[in-house]
């Protein structure tokens, strides 16, 4: 049988609900004769036995609508962007967010632990650019260049660098130049953000597109003998919004200073430069201090008869320095405070313990996440992991990585989540960044997933603020969250693995 609409499964669902539901209701009847067809009905419903009680699943659904209503979500990302601000790794505002973080879980009754980490300790510094020769220029002029320093960056002299710009779109091109094309150029690399394949709602693979050149474009545009490398952002912001991240560098090869220039100026070194030569007045001074100590904020909300056992969820409380990290990852981090708060204000224990954890310095290279995997090697008993960093627009459902029974087991409940439109699942490799050599261990994990159209205009850039959070979207996203996290650690026996 197939059904050709949403409200024929629903209605089906209505009459049938997890199998062991809707035979318990006629537990003093007959038992029915064996159906094959209400077996593949309740299969394509529920993808096989339910392992969770009708009590366990109103509890689901109990959480859910609480997470709806409850403005605890809120209130927190307010305070960690307009209050404590950007949290850039090493910098005071990281450590007041870790000490505020830690003094609300407390506050519920979770058991704390801060967990130690080594985190770079980078400081942007000034950042200006012009154009100081170029074609058609008026006598005495200049053009102001609007750019943003890439993380981690080295600087230049004080004075700043003049050079000639060399504009290429790619790799292939760069590549293709005569040996020695580049040797003491500022190069830009102006590749693209496909905003159609964004539009789409594939804003990972628009930004995974970009951001190789943001990564390694340094080392590229060095080994070709480049004296500053430039990257057209990587995202879909327009209105001249610079968006930084990390870059890298080899060891072997010379560091160049790095930084993004804003979409409408990386067309405006395109074009100049196809009408002949232009050079740039470049000044960066960014600076990479000792490494600092930083830490994890762990809250354990204990298990009733598993504590031993743990699902984690999990966002990262650092954030870039343009903005104030609303959506990356601020959002990521309340939701998973809103799931140790309703179960403490709902009074619910589940039988193993929920593991909220605030990674530190995601952006930077994960030291957060390796210090936790270095403390933990003993992953048998972490039973689920779950993070949030794509953002706070709506979920549509819930990403899972692990086998393949995973969906089936979880569907009863994308069911309880379908009332706010987030019953679909996907399988898919990875999950989260910090979350991710926990999956390679072979924990199952879980990301909700999220409407990506419009993440990346915001990422990384002076506009990631609060005012950039939906709070309807935001509660959905808690209650995927706080669902998810209850299911996984109130069921019988764990998820498959």
């Amino acid at each position: 049988m197939i059904f050709h609409s949403k409200t024929t499964a629903r209605l089906v669902l209505t009459a049938l609900g997890c199998a062991a539901a809707a035979l318990a209701g006629f537990a003093q009847s007959p038992a029915p004769p064996p159906s094959p067809m209400l077996d593949r009905i309740n299969a394509m419903i529920n993808g096989g036995p339910c392992v969770w009680t009708p009590a366990q699943l109103d509890t689901m659904a109990r959480l859910r609508d609480a997470a709806m209503s409850d403005p605890f979500a809120l209130n927190e990302l307010r305070h960690l962007t307009d209050n404590i601000g950007p949290r850039l790794s090493g910098s005071p505002q990281a450590q007041q967010a870790v000490d505020y973080v830690a003094a609300e879980m407390r506050a519920l009754g979770a058991e704390v632990t801060l967990e130690k980490a080594k985190v770079p300790h980078w400081v942007r510094g000034t950042e200006t650019a012009e154009l100081v020769s170029w074609p058609g220029q008026a006598p005495g002029t200049a053009q102001k260049i609007v750019l943003t320093a890439l993380g981690g960056s080295v600087a230049t002299p004080p004075e700043g660098l003049t050079a000639e710009v060399l504009v290429v779109d790619n790799f292939q091109q760069l590549r293709a130049l005569p040996p020695g094309a580049t040797k003491g150029k500022i190069l830009l690399f102006n590749h693209k953000f496909d905003k159609e394949l964004a539009a789409q709602g594939d804003g990972l693979n628009a930004y995974g597109g970009g951001v190789v050149y943001r990564g390694i474009g340094p080392i590229a545009a060095a080994t070709a003998g480049a004296a500053a490398v430039l990257v057209r952002s990587v995202g879909g912001a327009d209105y001249r919004l610079p968006h930084t991240g990390q870059t890298m560098y080899d060891p072997s090869v010379t560091k160049i200073p790095a930084a993004a220039l804003a979409a409408e100026d990386a067309d405006l070194l395109n074009n100049l430069a196809a009408q002949g030569a232009l050079k740039l007045h470049l000044t960066l001074t960014p600076q990479s201090l000792p490494e600092a100590d930083s830490y994890n904020v762990i809250a354990d909300w204990k298990g009733t008869e598993h504590p031993e056992q743990v699902v984690i969820v999990s966002g990262h409380l650092d954030s870039w320095d343009l903005g104030t990290g609303a959506i990356d990852d601020g959002a990521g981090v309340v939701v998973s405070m809103q799931a140790i708060h309703l179960l403490h204000d709902l009074g619910i224990h589940p039988r193993r313990t929920v593991r909220f954890i605030a990674w530190m310095s995601e952006e930077e290279g994960s030291q957060g996440a390796a210090a936790y995997m270095a403390e933990h090697k003993d992953l048998n008993n972490h039973i689920g992991a779950i993070e949030s960093d794509l953002g706070a627009d709506h979920p549509s459902g819930v990403y899972y990585a692990g086998k393949p029974e995973l969906g089936r087991w979880l569907r009863p409940v994308s069911q309880v989540l379908d009332a706010i439109g987030a019953e679909t699942q996907k399988a898919t490799p990875e999950t989260g960044e910090d979350i991710n050599g926990l999956t390679e261990k072979g924990v199952p994990s879980f990301a909700p997933i999220q409407d990506s159209r419009f993440y990346f205009n915001y990422h990384h850039t002076p506009a990631d603020t609060f005012d950039k959070v939906d709070p309807k979207y935001l509660s959905e996203n808690a209650a995927v969250m706080t669902v998810l996290a209850y299911a996984l650690a109130d069921s019988p026996e764990p998820a498959p693995r």
